[in-house]
């Protein structure tokens, strides 16, 4: 670690309850760095409106997920003071509309306006982070980015929050398997209702827990099924009950190329709750990831409702090895996506912007 002393900005107008923020800014701070905000009144001007305000200069400028708007002006801003900047993009918004959403085409010249943006944006940070290495394969295969400036850190789970429940037991209750989220493409939550259509293992609830633009879909699709109950919404700090009370959690099945290049959060939560996954394979994980068996996670191809249906009744068969799945789930997380390991992967990649003379 550089110095306690260390100061970075967090720039933009960004959402800090965030998981992603709120995660990055807990190691920040427990490695005794000072945190300060700029929150710009209008993204394209924030470095006008900071030089007018007397913002104080940081060791590192930090551009917070999803804010790509204000990566122009803080880079401006950053370069006049020598201080570097690092971009925490998640996501890319030319990979969101053409696809995940699939509202552009490639080919579309409003898509290729799109890319070329923000291939520029992406390519003037000192340091870009991706989550999983496919995140990061694309912002240098397709945005441009050096992939010499680009480090990956996972995005984890609030370890306060999201932990195992030492007294959690199913024993006697009808089994659950578990979804939750907004109901996206990306989710896949439509190919969850065909396989609850095509369950035919013991006795078990599916539960979706959720709303978003599929939600509707879902819901004629589970027509005449008795085995699906679908809720609304709960708060964030309901997640972990409702995640220990859940015999098999379920991550994401969508069949778009992004879809593979993400580990959600739920599947974070999941595993550092502790709880038996089924999601989809895809190359975001860690190579160490394929073909084992001993991780707590289930697998299954991607858009395949038999293939999940068939995978959930077999666990439901034999219920009695959910716990040492449990086990296996958790160990995994603390192996791969603690704050502990996170943090290691973060300052590996920050400390020398850090340690420059400047």
């Amino acid at each position: 670690m550089i110095n306690s002393c260390r100061k970075i900005l967090w720039w933009g107008r960004f959402a800090p309850e965030y998981s992603r923020n709120r995660i990055l800014r807990q190691i920040m701070l427990q490695q005794g760095y000072e945190l300060s905000e700029f929150t710009p009144r209008l993204s394209t001007l924030g470095d006008f409106e900071a030089r007018l305000v007397s913002v104080d200069s940081p060791d590192l400028l930090w551009i917070p997920c999803f804010r790509q708007r204000d990566l122009a002006a803080a880079v401006r801003w950053g370069k006049k003071r020598n201080v570097s900047v690092v971009f925490d993009p998640l996501i890319s918004a030319y990979d969101k509309q053409v696809f995940e959403r699939r509202k552009l085409s490639a080919p579309n010249v409003r898509a290729k306006r799109l890319l070329k943006w923000e291939s520029a944006l992406f390519q003037r940070a000192d340091l870009v982070l991706a989550d999983t290495w496919e995140h990061a394969r694309f912002f240098s295969e397709t945005l441009g980015v050096d992939s010499e400036r680009i480090a990956v850190v996972p995005v984890g789970a609030e370890e306060n929050v999201f932990k195992p429940n030492i007294h959690d037991s199913r024993a006697g209750s009808i089994p659950t398997v578990l979804f939750y989220g907004s109901f996206l493409n990306l989710q896949g939550p439509e190919v969850i209702i065909d396989a609850a259509r095509k369950y035919t293992g013991p006795l078990a609830v599916w539960k979706l827990v959720g709303q978003g633009p599929l939600l509707d879909e879902c819901r004629r699709r589970a027509e005449g099924l008795t085995n699906v109950e679908f809720i609304p919404w709960l708060p964030y700090e309901e997640l972990p009950d409702l995640i220990h009370q859940a015999d098999i959690l379920l991550g994401i099945f969508g069949t778009s190329a992004k879809a593979g290049r993400v580990i959600p959060n739920k599947v974070y939560q999941s595993l550092a709750c502790g709880k038996p996954l089924v999601t989809r394979t895809a190359p975001a994980y860690p190579d160490s990831f394929i073909n084992n068996n001993s991780l707590g996670i289930g697998w299954v191809a991607p858009g395949d409702p038999q293939q999940l249906a068939d995978k959930v009744a077999e666990l439901m068969i034999n219920r009695a090895t959910l716990a040492e799945m449990g086990c296996q789930a958790r160990k995994t997380y603390e192996t791969h996506f603690s704050m502990a390991s996170i943090s290691a992967s973060l300052f590996s990649a920050l400390n020398p912007l850090l340690s420059e003379e400047r």
